[in-house]
């Protein structure tokens, strides 16, 4: 049984230019000692075996488990760029089977979407400050819309991908482009591969996503036992109306009472309205971004750099 490998290290060659003379050059001395580990590790784990889908939404939406990473080896006196990109993992569109609980070939690919690049907001930064705490990339969205002009990361629903992050020093000398091949590192973890989709295909997913992600622990049950393995999880944990005590049932008041009643709520409605304007009430706009679900509509039916050797190491292919 292989051992999964917890945290990755700069190839110390790659490929070189005809120009450099040669046919490998060395990594910049800055950027060979830089080790990376995956935060996180086991839950990304349970989401691969499971086979982790992330959510793609015109407006964008973030990834959860949350792609973070923990560095060791950097020169802490010298600035470095991170940033992270998404690569196809082949040439194929999927489509999931019900009745069988898994991914199936639907044909070829579609046209790939734009290559981009997400820089981390605290580009640049010495190298001291990166290695002290873990680097987070929560801020990065996904999203499907073609024309995006969020700097959102644009992908095809229903295509598989693998995230890839990037290390670059930040060469300060005035010919630094001529030595741009030598001052960056990719790392790539094969746990993190996931497929794109607009709601989630397999149950089980959502489950796991409910279980683990902090942000939607308003679809727990009291007891989050009594759920996993079920295909519906929620049915049971939602509330029941029950009339306040001392009112009547739908359609038993008298005339009066229902006249109050709809002047009541014709003031609440114009309260609502209003309220859509102010600023206090954004948060519930805010909460639904970050829901792990799609929109309401959602039905739970059963450019590249590259480092040497990395397509092999991952099996691309």
């Amino acid at each position: 049984m292989d051992v999964p490998q917890l945290s990755h290290r700069c190839a110390l060659t790659l490929p070189c230019c005809a120009e450099a003379g040669g046919a490998t050059c060395a990594k910049a001395p800055q950027v060979t000692g830089v080790t990376v580990q995956l935060e996180m590790h086991t839950l990304w784990q349970q989401f691969d075996q499971l086979g982790t889908e992330m959510i793609v939404t015109k407006a964008g939406r973030r990834m959860f488990p949350t792609f973070q990473v923990s560095i060791s080896g950097m020169d802490p006196a010298v600035e470095y760029v991170l940033l992270m990109d998404f690569i196809p993992v082949d040439d194929k569109r999927y489509r999931y089977a019900f009745h069988s609980s898994s991914w199936l070939v639907a044909g070829r690919a579609d046209v790939a979407a734009p290559g981009r690049m997400h820089f981390h907001p605290d580009s640049p930064a010495r190298g001291s400050q990166w290695m002290k705490q873990m680097v987070s990339f929560d801020a990065l969205k996904l999203t499907n819309n073609l024309l995006d002009d969020n700097g959102h990361m644009i992908l095809n629903s229903m295509h598989r991908y693998q995230p890839r992050f990037h290390v670059v020093y930040v060469d300060p000398r005035r010919d630094s482009q001529l030595h741009a091949h030598r001052n960056f590192c990719t790392f790539s973890f094969p746990e993190t591969r996931f497929i794109a989709v607009t709601a989630y295909q397999n149950h089980r997913i959502t489950q796991l996503k409910i279980a683990s992600n902090p942000f939607a622990k308003g679809f727990r049950t009291t007891d989050p036992d009594a759920w996993v393995g079920s295909a519906r999880p929620l049915r049971h944990s939602l509330p029941t109306w029950q009339p306040p005590e001392g009112s009547h049932e739908p359609g038993s008041m008298s005339g009066e009472q229902r006249a109050q009643n709809l002047k009541s709520l014709s003031t609440h409605c114009e309260l609502g309205h209003h309220c859509r304007e102010d600023i206090s009430c954004t948060s519930e706009r805010k909460d639904v971004e970050n829901n792990i679900f799609p929109p309401l509509t959602f039905i739970p039916l059963p450019t590249l750099w590259e480092c040497p050797g990395i397509s092999e190491r991952l099996n691309l292919g």
